[in-house]
């Protein structure tokens, strides 16, 4: 994914984007994706959830500063609302979108 289009994203006037950044070489990553996907089929039309290789978007990685994976980062118009690095239990994550959907 180009940088540009990145920044696009996060900053989209719309629904806020909850960045999964991973690898697909991670283990706890593989247990998150399952969960991330629960997510965005309950918030579909109000949250955008995008995934993010950090094998091939390092800059973005590492603009980001991204040293663990997987690390959730919840944006609303290029504001960085919430961050977690590690898995997150899915009724965790549902809290936390609920706490910051507009």
């Amino acid at each position: 994914m180009a940088k540009k289009s990145f920044q696009e994203l996060i900053n989209s006037p719309g629904m806020p984007v909850l960045v999964d950044f991973y690898a697909d070489w991670c283990g706890p990553c593989k247990t998150m994706a399952p969960i991330l996907q629960q997510v965005a089929k309950q918030f579909e039309g109000k949250l955008k959830v995008i995934k993010i290789d950090v094998d091939k978007n390092q800059a973005v990685a590492q603009q980001y500063r991204v040293q663990t994976i997987p690390t959730l980062i919840l944006f609303h118009q290029g504001k960085n609302l919430w961050r977690q690095a590690g898995v997150v239990p899915a009724q965790q994550l549902t809290q936390v979108v609920q706490q910051h959907l507009p």
